[in-house]
């Protein structure tokens, strides 16, 4: 048996914090605005594989109101994610995800970004894909105020 989830998150830009993208610090920003690390990629994948394991959302299990999740890590998030679904009998066979942003030009980043998802998730390399688009002007991404995130993510029975 097979589950689908898919996540999807949006971030103001904030030019005073570094940018965290897939766990993956870029220098070249700007940062995002978010009461954790507002990594809007790892934010969806949470979303995904919370939503593919039918566990509520990312707001449910880390809400902002808590200081608990102030300048968090959000690759805890999803580690919490997959072992939440784990419990439930759930594993991640692949996710597949897409950054919407103006700037800073993602490409060289990419495969940095792939292992470090791969590594919190547990999961092959070739079971994790990114892609970075822009927005051609349109929209708060678009103009350069927001970066944006969607993802999916498959999970298959573990047991």
């Amino acid at each position: 048996m097979m589950r689908v989830g898919f996540g999807s998150d949006i971030h103001r830009v904030d030019d005073n914090r570094p940018l965290v993208l897939g766990g993956v610090i870029i220098e070249e920003g700007p940062g995002l605005a978010g009461h954790s690390d507002a990594d809007v990629l790892l934010h969806a994948l949470t979303d995904a594989i919370l939503g593919a394991a039918a566990l509520g959302d990312i707001g449910q299990h880390f809400p902002p109101s808590d200081p608990r999740w102030a300048h968090a890590d959000s690759a805890d998030f999803v580690r919490k994610a997959v072992k939440l679904a784990a419990e439930r009998g759930w594993r991640v066979a692949n996710v597949d995800a897409v950054v919407r942003a103006e700037r800073p030009r993602l490409a060289p980043y990419i495969p940095l970004i792939r292992e470090r998802i791969a590594s919190v998730l547990g999961v092959s390399l070739e079971a994790v894909s990114v892609k970075a688009k822009t927005a051609e002007g349109l929209d708060a991404v678009g103009r350069g105020e927001a970066m944006a995130a969607e993802a999916i993510c498959l999970l298959e029975r573990s047991r």
